[in-house]
């Protein structure tokens, strides 16, 4: 008897330990690449303001009626061109009157000098005839200049704004509205700031001694306009405040834009693109990192087994992360799908193309 219930015990024990025997898991297929190295361009974007080179108000010097607008919103106008012209009816009558003044004190000065030469009336009478001809004079030169100004002319080249007075409008050089914008935009600028991080960041990473050797190292920059195209024409940073601005902790910048085709207008927006060039970076694809604990890495690959492999990102573009260290060109990495992964994880590698996982990575989702 008891033969037989050591038999069963033992039995039992062998069942027991016969289903506790973890189950060997089976290597399943993952994409593995290969870590490349490639001649990156990284792009700092900063929104930005769009003016004119030259961006003039347009008031008027007297007070007086439109009579005429000579020109249209929107069109070429060379500098001295007559953009508007204003009632002159009571200046007209001014002038004459005027006019009329100087004639009757220059008859006065012509009568007294010979009775002065003839000591028969005091100088003084010829010098007081004398001021009021040169008074009468000025007052009518002063009317002439307001018949003058009574032209409103264009100051400089360029493309006439809003038109918000039309004829009849009364206007006068007190008005906190100017009668147009000429803006000159042959050659357009570009405002745009960075904060006080990337500003610094530039400074430091930007070759050159002075400022004015930084800005002249950096390279020519692109616009993104409104639309989301790229302006065909590439610019030049040309000056910086050099200053915080206490209200936004910003520098201010200023790019410079040829515009022969009047492409770009005053008063628009866009975004400003700032290259860096990576020559010979190593990278990896991004679906190849994960991250834990702010810590980045990829799986490496060995023996058909995977193992975590810290890396240090510069910066990531295009799908792809520059990596500074922890792996190196040549080094296989699983492609894509590293969330289902853990250390040791045996696996079937099958390589893929560098680029058909920056490229098309949603099918390795």
């Amino acid at each position: 008897m008891k033969n037989y219930v050591l038999l069963l015990v033992v039995g039992f024990l062998l069942i027991g330990c016969k289903k506790e025997q973890p189950q060997k898991t089976q290597a399943m297929p993952f994409p593995m690449v290969t870590v490349a190295q490639k001649d990156i361009t990284v792009y700092q974007e900063f929104p930005a303001k769009i003016e004119g080179r030259i961006n003039n108000q347009v008031r008027a010097k007297i007070q007086g009626y439109i009579k005429e607008v000579y020109v249209d919103e929107g069109q070429t106008v060379k500098k001295g061109q007559s953009l508007f012209r204003l009632e002159t009816n009571t200046l007209n009558q001014s002038a004459e009157a005027s006019k009329a003044n100087i004639q009757v004190a220059q008859v006065e000065v012509d009568k007294l000098t010979p009775l002065v030469e003839k000591g028969i009336i005091s100088p003084v009478q010829l010098e007081t005839a004398k001021a009021n001809l040169l008074q009468a004079k000025a007052a009518y030169n002063n009317v002439l200049a307001n018949i003058d100004y009574s032209v409103i002319k264009s100051p400089v080249n360029g493309i006439v704004g809003e038109l918000p007075f039309k004829t009849g409008s009364l206007i006068g050089p007190s008005d906190p509205t100017p009668l147009t914008t000429v803006s000159d935009t042959e050659e357009i600028y570009v405002y745009f700031s960075m904060n006080e991080s990337k500003y610094l960041d530039f400074l430091q990473q930007t070759k050159g001694e002075t400022l004015k050797e930084k800005l002249s190292n950096i390279p020519t920059v692109q616009l993104v306009l409104a639309n989301g195209a790229i302006y065909p024409q590439q610019g030049k940073i040309e000056t910086v405040t050099g200053q915080i601005n206490p209200q936004s902790g910003t520098v201010q910048f200023r790019a410079t834009f040829p515009n022969e085709n009047r492409l770009l207008t005053n008063g628009s927006s866009g975004v400003i693109r700032i290259p860096e060039y990576y020559k010979n970076a190593t990278v990896v694809p991004e679906p190849s990192t994960w991250e834990q604990q702010g810590i980045i890495y990829v799986f490496g690959i060995k023996n058909n087994a995977v193992t975590p492999t810290v890396i240090d990102v510069q910066t990531r573009v295009d799908n792809m992360a520059i990596v500074i260290s922890g792996v190196k060109p040549g080094d296989s990495i699983v492609a894509a799908g590293v969330g289902t992964l853990r250390a040791g994880t045996s696996i079937i590698p099958q390589p893929v193309k560098f680029d058909s996982i920056i490229n098309i990575q949603p099918q390795f989702k």
